[in-house]
C-alpha cells in the first residue's frame, strides 16, 4: 500500500508541475486520450481546452503561425459552403462536427508556444495511453473469446467496435509504435509496448495501414536507425521477408487474398458471404470502373469500391458544376445515392446498409466534391507543410504521422468523422507549431 501511495503521490506531483509549467499541456493530452472514448468525452475535453486557453491567455502569447492558418481557412470555406450547399441541413450538422479545425488552431495561436520537450511529453503521453487502450481491447476480446469461442473477436471492427473504427484505431497504434521505436535506450516496458502495438496494427487488419506501417518500419531501419549504414543489407533482407509474409498472416491473409482476386479475376465467388444466402460475386477493379450496371448480389471489396467511388466522382465532376465550389460540406450524399440507384447497386435491406449510403471513402475526393478545388488545395498544402516540416526536423514520429495521414486519406474520409478530425488537427498543431527556446520558458 505504501508503494502505491508513493507512486500516486509522484504522479500527482508530476502532473501539478506540468500544469504549472504550461497549463494547457495536460488538456491537449487529455483531448488526444479521449479520442477512442465516446463522443461526449471528446466534446468535454475540447471544451476544457478552450476554457483553460482563455483563462491563461496573455497578450504576449498571441502569435502568428502559418501552419495554423490553413486549417482555419479550410473551416472558413466549410462555413461559406453553406450558402451554395445542395443539402443545407447536412451542411449545418457537419459544420458543428468540423469545429475542431477552427478551435484547436485558435487555441494554439493564443497559447504560449510549446517547447520541444513539452511537445515530446504530449506525444509520449498519447503513446503510453494507446498501450493502455491496447491492453483493454485485448483483455475484452479474450473474455469474449472464452464466452463465444469465436476468434473473430480479435480482429478488425470486432476488436474495437465499428463505431470506434478499426482503421482509425490502427492509425493511433501505428503512430504510437514509432514513439517507442525511436527511443535510443528501451526499457522492458518500451519493448513490451512495441510488441503490443505491433500486434494491434496487424489484428486490426487495415490493409492500407499494414502496408504503410511496414514500409515506414523498413525505411526507419534502412535510413534512420543507428545500425542503418552498418547493417543496411541485413535490414533490407529482413524488411523484404516481413513484407512478403504479410499476405500469409491470419485474417490479414484473407483480406489480402480478396483484394488480389479482385485485381486478377472478374466476378469471383465470395465464399464467406455466399454461405446460406445464395451466391455473391466479388466485383473486380476492372468491373468497378467499366460496368454499365451491377447486380444486388455483387460485392465490392475495399479497393474495387474505392475505384467505383472515384469513377462516380469523375462523372459528377463532368456532369455538375462543382469544380470551383463543390456541392457544399457533407452535401454530396444525395448525388452518391443517385449514382447507386443508376448503377443498380445493392441498396440495403433490414440488416445491411446499401452502398449508396456510403461516402467517397477518400478524403481528397470528398473535399474536392464538396468544397471544390480550393478546399482540395488547402488540404494538400497542410499535408505538404507537415511532411516537409517532419523531414526537415528528422522527427520520425512526425514523419510517420504525416505519411500515415497522406496514405489514409486515399482510402478514408478521415476528417469527416469527429474522432478523425480531432486526432488529425491536434497532432497537426502539436507537431507543426513553431518551437520556442527552452531558455525563454519561465517555470
Amino acid at each position: 500500500m505504501e508503494n502505491i501511495f508513493n507512486f500516486s503521490k509522484n504522479v500527482y506531483q508530476n502532473l501539478k508541475q506540468e500544469y504549472n509549467s504550461h497549463p494547457s499541456l495536460l488538456f491537449v493530452l487529455l483531448t488526444l486520450l479521449c479520442i477512442p472514448l465516446g463522443y461526449a468525452f471528446n466534446s468535454i475535453s475540447l471544451a476544457l481546452l478552450i476554457i483553460i486557453s482563455l483563462i491563461n491567455f496573455k497578450k504576449e502569447h498571441l502569435h502568428f503561425d502559418n501552419y495554423l492558418i490553413f486549417p482555419i481557412a479550410l473551416y472558413v470555406l466549410m462555413l461559406l459552403s453553406f450558402t451554395w450547399s445542395i443539402d443545407k441541413d447536412r451542411t449545418i450538422s457537419a459544420i458543428y462536427k468540423e469545429l475542431p479545425l477552427l478551435l484547436f488552431p485558435i487555441c494554439f495561436l493564443i497559447l504560449r508556444t510549446f517547447s520541444e520537450s513539452e511537445k515530446q511529453k504530449i506525444t509520449k503521453g498519447f503513446s503510453y495511453g494507446m498501450v493502455v487502450f491496447s491492453f483493454f481491447y485485448l483483455i475484452k476480446a479474450t473474455i469474449r473469446f472464452f464466452v463465444s469461442q469465436d476468434t473473430s473477436v480479435f480482429f478488425y471492427h470486432e476488436l474495437v467496435t465499428k463505431d470506434v473504427n478499426a482503421i482509425h484505431v490502427s492509425v493511433y497504434m501505428a503512430v504510437s509504435f514509432f514513439h517507442f521505436l525511436v527511443k535510443p535506450i528501451k526499457t522492458r516496458f518500451d519493448k513490451l509496448a512495441l510488441a503490443i502495438l505491433f500486434l494491434m496494427v496487424f489484428l486490426l487488419s487495415s490493409k492500407n495501414i499494414v502496408v504503410v506501417f511496414i514500409g515506414l518500419l523498413g525505411f526507419y531501419y534502412l535510413f534512420f536507425s543507428k545500425s542503418a549504414k552498418k547493417l543496411r543489407l541485413r535490414n533490407l533482407i529482413l524488411f523484404l521477408v516481413v513484407l512478403t509474409s504479410l499476405p500469409f498472416i491470419g485474417k490479414v491473409k484473407e483480406r489480402f487474398k480478396q483484394e488480389y482476386e479482385t485485381i486478377m479475376t472478374d466476378s469471383s465467388v465470395n465464399d464467406v458471404i455466399s454461405k446460406g444466402s445464395g451466391k455473391v460475386y466479388n466485383v473486380s477493379i476492372k468491373q468497378a470502373w467499366t460496368n454499365e450496371t451491377f447486380n444486388p448480389n455483387d460485392f465490392f471489396p475495399g479497393t474495387a469500391f474505392r475505384v467505383y467511388q472515384f469513377r462516380i466522382f469523375t462523372e459528377l465532376l463532368y456532369e455538375e458544376a462543382i469544380f470551383w465550389k463543390g456541392f457544399g460540406l457533407d452535401a454530396s450524399c444525395s448525388k452518391i445515392e443517385e449514382k447507386g440507384v443508376q448503377y443498380h447497386l445493392f441498396l440495403g435491406d433490414e440488416n445491411n446498409e446499401g452502398y449508396q449510403k456510403m461516402n467517397f471513402h477518400n478524403q481528397y475526393i470528398q473535399v474536392f466534391s464538396e468544397l471544390g478545388v480550393f478546399g482540395f488545395l488547402l488540404l494538400l498544402i497542410m499535408l505538404t507543410l507537415s511532411i516537409r516540416n517532419a523531414i526537415g526536423s528528422k522527427n520520425y514520429f512526425h514523419i510517420a504521422f504525416s505519411v500515415l495521414m497522406i496514405s489514409l486519406f486515399i482510402t478514408e474520409s478521415f476528417l469527416w468523422r469527429q474522432r478523425g478530425v480531432t486526432f488529425f488537427i491536434v497532432m497537426y498543431c502539436v507537431l507543426n507549431i513553431k518551437i520556442k527556446s527552452e531558455k525563454t520558458i519561465a517555470i
